[in-house]
This record gives C-alpha cells, sequence and structure tokens, in this order.
C-alpha cells in the first residue's frame, strides 16, 4: 500500500501520474459496451416526495423524554415522530 506524503506517494510517483493507471483499471473491470454505469445517488438524507421539513427544539422534562421514548419503542416510530403525532392531536383538538 502507497503512503502518500504531500501530493506524492511513497515511491515518489506523483497523484496525477498514478491516475490515469487508477481509471485504466476501473474502465477494465467495467460494464459492457452500450450499458451505462450504475448512477450514483447525491450524499444525504433521500427524497421522501414530501415537502422538506424544518428541525425546531423541544425542552422535555426528563419524565416525558422518558414516557415519549417508551412510547416510541413500543410503536416502533421515533421519539420525533411520537412528538408530531401528540402535537397533531392537541392542534386538531383545539
Amino acid at each position: 500500500m502507497n503512503r502518500r506524503t504531500g501530493g506524492h506517494d511513497k515511491d515518489r510517483e506523483t497523484s496525477t501520474e498514478q491516475m490515469p493507471r487508477e481509471q485504466e483499471g476501473k474502465a477494465d473491470r467495467g460494464s459492457e459496451p452500450g450499458q451505462s454505469p450504475t448512477p450514483r445517488r447525491a450524499p444525504g438524507r433521500p427524497l421522501s416526495g414530501k415537502p422538506p421539513s424544518r428541525a425546531g427544539s423541544v425542552r422535555l422534562e426528563p419524565a416525558l423524554r422518558v414516557q415519549a421514548a417508551q412510547q416510541a419503542a413500543a410503536e416502533g416510530v421515533t421519539v420525533s415522530e411520537v412528538i408530531r403525532r401528540a402535537l397533531r392531536a392537541y392542534l386538531r383538538s383545539a
């Protein structure tokens, strides 16, 4: 394994000299002619089809946080989802 140091590997070959050989090797292992390579997904959270939500902070006393965590575990959802459901129910009843 070559260890890079300041743009050079241990054999004093610059990384730009090494790149074409690495790309050649990748091309040799590539797909058949006429096939497109596997598309890459952009980094980050996948799109859900819904408009983006915004994060907000809520302060909970420890006992309420424990109850929310227990409810979330029982339902197999996140604490955030438990809070969203409770807020929706509260707003519907108001």
